[in-house]
């Protein structure tokens, strides 16, 4: 795609980045076919060619966004399916991130909507918070039928209709402990994942184990930034990645560190991202690039490390399941089937709903900020998975687990979690127990 920017303007690294981006675009609409919004809406400019024309004449010129254009990129998902079908290399996440940090300081949103953003950055990244409005959400409850009747409070309902009856007891912190283990990883701890399923951690653990690997969690780690980039909160986003980058280097520095493993694909996506991001920070970039280098999401590592060795053909379970694959997983990290293979290795019968490239609506705070869509999307998602009779679906990240639950009333598992059962773990919450015993299995 041609592009006019001026030589001042190209002197922002950002803006450099974002015109090279939009240089690569052939406009040739493949990306079309796989974006949910286009295809649910039907509207060019909600397609990734149409948003790219949009962002392209606002960063080129400098104008001040107005309602319209944030209307259709506040649309997009960033679930990064068009970068999955582009045949031109097009790194749409990189110019879509860099447009909503633009938005973010030249447009005044109105302000129940800033407010909303505000609140969100400012409780899910942290999970003491999040757990405290966790519990307070029954008290919400009793406002739906106010809510309900009043538009702009439709994200609050969408919260309120997203929060768990019961929520895991707070899990006690993390402590080191010295271990026979010649090698070992880093595990993220996260945010909302260690509040709402702690399990996905425990099981991770258990197998990294078994795969010969000691498991550290490093209690200066925090939320990885992945929510505030969302919302074009850059500057968050980059203190968050500092704070870890500067937690982890230090343990890096030891020299036994294999990996840092992620067990939310979402926040895996992002922190693979770090050494773009701070590739302009002269006392980051270098330690930022060596993180990024170490990341592995969980199913990435044990498939690079082979679960053949704890896992016997002689004793296979033939349990039929679902897996969705994870946007975050398949488009943002392109690690494909990858999940999938690890699943049958392990001997389960698998299976994948029609539209597997599609979203189901999460996307981080997307759920929250575009119910309508989100809840459309989530719809047609737990339509397909109905329609192959399973009695379980796995997936690989915490907001698309949590999303699918709510919409098809099935249990929804990690991915990890079938993995860890398969080579002697316990049975994971939600599996019925009558295909545990059937598979004799507890």
């Amino acid at each position: 795609m041609q592009t006019s920017f001026s030589d001042e303007r190209l002197r922002d690294p950002q803006m450099a980045t974002s015109e090279a981006v939009i240089r690569k675009c052939v406009h040739c609409g493949f990306c079309t076919a796989t974006c949910p919004t286009y295809v649910l809406l039907g509207d060019e400019l909600d397609s990734p060619r149409g948003r790219i024309y949009l962002m392209k004449d606002m960063l080129e010129t400098g104008r001040k966004p107005d309602a319209e254009l944030v209307k259709h990129v506040d649309r997009c998902l960033s679930c990064l399916s068009c970068m999955t079908t582009c045949p031109s290399g097009v790194n749409y996440m990189h110019l879509v991130d860099h447009a909503r940090h633009y938005i973010y300081e030249n447009y005044d949103r109105p302000w129940a909507d800033r407010m909303l953003r505000r609140l969100l950055a400012q409780i899910l990244p942290y999970p003491n918070r999040f757990r405290l409005a966790l519990g307070l959400a029954p008290l919400g409850r009793r406002l739906t039928p106010l809510i309900g009747k009043i538009k702009a409070l439709a994200p609050i309902g969408a919260m309120l209709a997203l929060a768990p009856d019961t929520i895991p007891a707070a899990q006690p912190e993390d402590r080191r402990v010295k271990t026979a283990y010649t090698r070992r990883v880093l595990i993220l701890k996260g945010c909302a994942e260690q509040v709402l399923r702690p399990q996905y951690r425990a099981a991770a653990t258990r197998l990294l184990n078994r795969l010969g690997f000691g498991v550290d969690v490093v209690p200066e780690e925090k939320c990885c930034g992945a929510l505030v980039q969302h919302m074009g909160m850059a500057r968050d986003a980059l203190r968050a990645a500092r704070r870890n980058i500067d937690a982890w280097s230090s343990e890096i520095a030891k020299g036994d560190v294999a990996a840092i493993v992620i067990t939310a694909s979402g926040c895996g996506t992002v922190i693979k991202d770090y050494g773009h991001l701070l590739r302009d920070d002269p006392d980051y970039a270098q330690k930022a690039a060596r993180c990024s280098a170490l990341v592995r999401d969980i199913s990435e590592f044990i498939a690079e490390h082979g679960i053949d060795t704890i896992v016997g053909n002689d004793d296979p379970l033939p349990m039929p399941i679902a897996y969705h694959p994870a946007c975050s997983l398949q488009h943002g990290q392109q690690l494909g089937d990858m999940p999938k293979k690890l699943l049958q290795q392990a001997g389960f019968e698998v299976r994948v709903p029609d539209e597997a490239h599609l979203c189901c609506g999460s996307a981080g705070t997307y759920n929250i900020l575009q119910p309508e869509i989100a809840r459309q999307l989530a719809v047609r998602k737990a339509a397909h998975i109905g329609r192959l009779g399973v009695p379980v679906v796995a997936t690989t990240n915490i907001g698309c687990a949590m999303q699918i639950q709510q919409a098809s009333g099935l249990p929804v598992v990690h991915v990890v979690e079938l993995l860890d059962w398969a080579t002697g773990g316990p049975l994971p919450e939600g599996v019925p127990d009558e295909i545990s015993r059937q598979q004799g299995r507890t």
